[in-house]
């Protein structure tokens, strides 16, 4: 009997995999809320029974970058055509912004939402809503959900968290991240217009979500890697524009390895670099006078942008400065202050933070001739000629005092930091990986969770599940596999916490392990959760400080 118990539930195991692909969207019950009539039209979403949720993939929520509008901030949405029998269908895919050889469309500024069913007639409060920003190095990524969407097995693991998610698009590598004068001191054209694009998709969930379900109230942002970094910039942005009397656009703040690279003004050296350099690229330095630079680049095909673009960030990650091209600037409007004169003024803006990083993560931008060599070229010398292309203006006083944070032989080892422990002596490609970690992933998560109001309770943790690289814990609470069920521990104690956060601004609140599990203890604690192969342990935060702290008395001469 215990073995037909057995095959029975590995049959239904199996059929929810197979739901993966071929997921149902039957009818919902007629009471479930789906055609949703905003005042630019009414949108009609699908029921997706298979794994219990509504969903609307479809909603325009700025008008199409186009034209005259390529580079520029997203505009008003414009009204959609509907009747009452043809509703905008919102169950249909939409194109990712530009990227890549041949891939996306202009016309791309559109979100997609899901949660459980809604009925028009519930008394139960509306729920809180996570708004996900999409990774990918700001040079490429997509918005676009398919079933199960992403974030499923947060949703999922358990019925306490009634959450609702929001995914919007945004523009990535030229189209939303070109810098240069041209570009900021044009009335028709915005330096960071990917950050832009992000910004309206939160100004429409204020607008708009309680139509849905939704608490604009209780608003969670959400992303990892460059999609952390997204998170990074709307907190720098809310922040460092002193608006933090005014209605805010969202309330808690967590990033997943936020990718966060050096932030120069829009007119720098570095920057303005950028932009000439790309302009001559598509042949548009050739221009006559009364035909701007920028207006030939608003006049190119999309094509010509596309692959120029691709590249430019191929000719970057060829010199092996360990850094893309496009990234955040330095703007006087949207991004006023960077990063760490934030952290050092202790100015605030969320209600409650919560960050992860993984351990070994920053070897996913080092490059591979940092391996340990058997020649007789000096390792030593191997690291430090990284160091000077990664970091050019650092000083003689900042290498030596790199060399003392991150020694060759990893002699820190016992004193509270694991990733050393698993580096043998003399190993540049792993110690690369751990200055590249702090310095753009794991120390901007660690400023970021300073930056609450009265000094709220913010956490950190430390994802170590070998192999622990950039986005290894996406695993665990991104997408539908076979370890929510044979691993329940991990599945219920990581995205458990995360869904807690988004549900009560607390990760312990609606903890779903045992007590003798451990919590996540508060960031002033000094101590950091730690997810390992073993379960969930705390560990000292001391290391990590001591090594922030430095980055943050030299960042304003690395940077902005």
């Amino acid at each position: 009997m215990a073995h037909l118990r057995h095959l029975v539930g590995l049959f239904r195991l199996l059929f929810v995999f197979l739901t993966v692909v071929t997921a149902q969207t039957d009818a919902s019950p007629k009471d479930t809320l789906l055609d949703i009539e905003l005042d630019y039209g009414t949108f009609r979403g699908a029921h997706a029974p298979a794994y219990n949720i509504t969903y609307w993939t479809t909603l325009p929520f700025a008008a199409p970058p186009v034209g005259e509008n390529r580079f520029r901030g997203p505009q008003p949405v414009l009204p959609v055509s509907t009747t009452s029998s043809a509703p905008y269908n919102c169950s249909r895919p939409f194109p990712m912004c530009p990227q890549r050889e041949d891939s996306g469309d202009e016309d791309c500024l559109y979100l997609g939402l899901y949660g459980r069913p809604w009925t028009k007639d519930e008394k139960k409060p509306l729920r809180p809503v996570v708004v996900v920003f999409f990774g990918g190095g700001f040079i490429r990524g997509s918005a676009a959900l398919g079933l199960p969407p992403s974030a499923y097995p947060t949703l999922n693991v358990s019925d306490t968290n009634d959450l609702l998610f929001v995914y919007p698009n945004y523009r990535t590598n030229v189209f939303g991240f070109l810098p240069g004068k041209e570009i900021g001191e044009d009335p028709y054209s915005d330096t960071n217009a990917g950050l832009l694009d992000q910004k309206a998709a939160l100004q429409w969930v204020q607008k708009h979500i309680h139509a849905f379900g939704g608490d604009p109230d209780n608003v969670s942002i959400w992303g990892q890697s460059a999609g952390g970094g997204s998170v990074v910039a709307q907190v720098v942005a809310a922040a460092s524009a002193g608006n933090t009397s005014s209605e805010p656009l969202f309330h808690r703040a967590m990033a997943n390895s936020p990718y966060w690279p050096k932030t120069y003004r829009y007119n720098a050296l570095e920057s303005q670099r950028i932009y000439d350099n790309f302009v001559q690229s598509v042949g548009c330095n050739k221009t006559s006078e009364a035909n701007s630079t920028l207006a030939c680049l608003k006049a190119l095909d999309v094509q010509t942008l596309r692959t120029a673009s691709l590249a430019m960030t191929a000719d970057r990650e060829a010199t092996a400065t360990s850094s893309y091209v496009w990234a955040p600037v330095l703007d006087d409007t949207f991004l006023r202050k960077p990063l760490s004169s934030l952290v050092r003024d202790k100015d605030a803006v969320v209600t409650s933070a919560f960050a992860t990083y993984n351990t070994h993560e920053g070897e996913n931008f080092v490059p591979t001739w940092l391996f340990p060599k058997k020649s007789n070229s000096s390792d030593e010398d191997e690291f430090h000629n990284w160091l000077a292309r990664y970091l050019p203006d650092l000083m003689a006083n900042d290498v030596v005092q790199v060399n003392k944070l991150y020694p060759a032989a990893g002699d820190v080892v016992g004193k509270g930091d694991e990733a050393y422990a698993a580096y043998s002596a003399n190993n540049p490609f792993g110690r690369a990986g751990l200055v590249y970690r702090d310095v753009t992933l794991t120390c901007p998560a660690y400023w970021m969770t300073g930056l609450t109001q009265n000094n709220s309770t913010t956490w950190i943790a430390e994802y170590s599940i070998a192999p622990a690289k950039h986005a290894s814990d996406t695993y665990w609470w991104n997408t539908v596999n076979k370890a929510q069920t044979t691993d329940p521990i991990h599945y219920h104690g990581y995205a458990g916490a995360i869904a807690s956060f988004f549900a009560t601004g607390d990760p312990n609140v609606h903890k779903l392990t045992a007590p003798s599990v451990d919590s996540l203890p508060d960031r002033s604690s000094e101590r950091e959760w730690t997810v390992t192969a073993d379960g969930f342990s705390t560990r000292s935060l001391a290391q990590l400080e001591k090594r922030c702290n430095f980055w943050l008395s030299i960042v304003p001469r690395l940077s902005a």
